[in-house]
């Protein structure tokens, strides 16, 4: 068992951190942080004494005045020395440091003196040090106008505004699973590293923007999902589709042609495959209660009432979305959401489920948590 605690647990990169090393609790026992540890030294001494690895992530990345951002993070890897020295104790400590080392901004300087602070650090104490180097890290559930130019183009294009592009770069992308698999494989590393993290892609930002407004007017304004060619693909349509307000958005109703032969609904419509199933579920009975990591999967309701439910793993917040078969309609499970769906109803119901056809039942995407 190692113990891994994650200062800046609670930003974009350490939230999912911490849900990954969550997937493994045989392997890994997570020591919580708060920010807040950095304003107590006997907390911060606490905290280190009972780790074995310490990731740390915490870092201010933007500020008006790019003086406080060096001081901020140059004084947050002093304040980790100084607990641990204090403690006596020597954690492998990863560091996430950024590609604008080279650059000439207090950011990346920062990054870059925060990095050798803490390979002295490690020399002077025969301690293990990864210093990672990360090129641009986006996913789901990361900041708009903070973490990454893709999450600020997700939020504005579903809010119904129109992104501009400042410079059209080119730029090496990392998912943040990817990231995040990258640094588990990396826990048990001895020595003293600087490792450059190697990138997933390399898309110029006017391509991102065009393919976010694709998504924007087939998925939003009609509910089809649109082609995806890759694993890359996969990860920025739900790293877009993130930002949507699930509880305003959905159950999105059907249109249903009647005729004197029955009833006629499309219920989804693809640019990309898939493989669609079929249920029956007998009055109060609930399935489900798990969640997916990159699955895309949408429920639809053709005959009976039911009730689905989302909770974000890490949340207590639970969504209720009521549909009923007389007006069919579907809700999309976004990814880390674990979902169930339960008949509420008096009668059968039948239930419709679509799953992209990136998703391979025996990778390990499916993972069980009541809601």
């Amino acid at each position: 068992m190692i113990r891994i605690g994650i200062t800046g647990q609670a930003g974009f990169v350490g939230t999912h951190l911490w849900n990954h090393l969550g997937l493994h609790p045989e392997v890994f026992e997570r020591i919580p942080f708060e920010d807040a540890y950095f304003t107590s030294e006997d907390v911060l001494r606490n905290f280190v004494r009972s780790c074995d690895v310490i990731i740390h992530l915490a870092a201010m990345n933007r500020h008006p005045e790019p003086q406080v951002i060096y001081d901020t993070n140059v004084g947050l890897v002093k304040q980790l020395i100084h607990a641990m020295e204090s403690e006596q104790v020597t954690p492998h400590v990863l560091f996430s440091s950024s590609t604008q080392e080279e650059l000439d901004n207090l950011y990346g300087k920062s990054k870059r003196d925060g990095r050798r602070l803490l390979e002295e650090w490690a020399r002077r104490h025969q301690a293990a040090f990864t210093g990672l180097v990360l090129p641009n890290v986006y996913g789901e559930f990361s900041r708009p106008n903070y973490n990454t130019f893709i999450a600020t183009f997700a939020h504005k294009l579903i809010e119904g505004e129109n992104p501009t592009i400042i410079t059209d770069s080119s730029v090496k992308l990392i998912h943040v699973s990817s990231l995040c698999r990258f640094m588990i494989d990396h826990l048990t590393s001895t020595g003293v590293k600087r490792i450059d993290v190697p990138h997933d892609m390399e898309r110029k930002v006017s391509e991102v923007l065009a393919l976010f407004r694709e998504f924007k007017a087939l998925y939003i304004d009609k509910g089809i999902i649109p082609a995806l060619n890759d694993i890359n693909d996969i990860h920025l349509f739900n790293t877009f589709r993130s930002f949507i307000d699930h509880g305003h958005h959905f159950p999105v109703e059907l249109v249903k042609h009647t005729d004197p032969r029955g009833v006629f609904v499309e219920t989804i419509k693809l640019g990309v495959g898939g493989q669609v199933s079929f249920s029956t579920t007998v009055p109060g009975i609930t399935r489900g209660n798990h969640y997916h990591t990159r699955k895309i999967e949408r429920f639809t309701v053709i005959k009976g009432k039911a009730r689905i439910q989302l909770r974000k793993i890490g949340s207590d917040e639970v969504m209720d979305f009521f549909l009923d078969g007389n007006n069919p309609s579907y809700v999309d499970m976004p990814v880390w959401y674990t979902h169930n769906i339960t008949n509420i109803g008096e009668d059968e119901l039948y239930t419709q489920f679509w799953i992209n056809e990136w998703y391979n039942p025996e990778d390990g995407d499916t993972y069980f948590e009541e809601v």
